[in-house]
């Protein structure tokens, strides 16, 4: 099990500068939320900004985390 601000952590590591939410939708820490906006995925398609994520996150997807509902943006999108 892990808790959002692991992931939170990981991800602003990966993504320095990023606005990052991660929110436990269960209650149960294996079911969460991800909010990513980070200028490192300018020019990046949106399955490739779900990649880099999921690479930063690394070992909590393949165990920790059973469920990631996963929104990426770039911050021009938010303008």
């Amino acid at each position: 099990m892990t808790n959002p601000e692991v992931i939170r952590s990981r991800l602003l590591t990966a993504f320095p500068g990023a606005r990052v939410d991660v929110t436990d939708l269960t209650g149960t820490l294996d079911h969460f939320q991800a909010v990513v906006v980070a200028r490192e995925f300018d020019g990046k398609s949106r399955i490739e900004q779900h990649k880099m994520v999921y690479a930063a996150l690394g070992d909590l997807m393949s165990g920790p985390i059973h469920a990631l509902a996963l929104t990426t943006r770039r911050p021009s999108d938010d303008s």
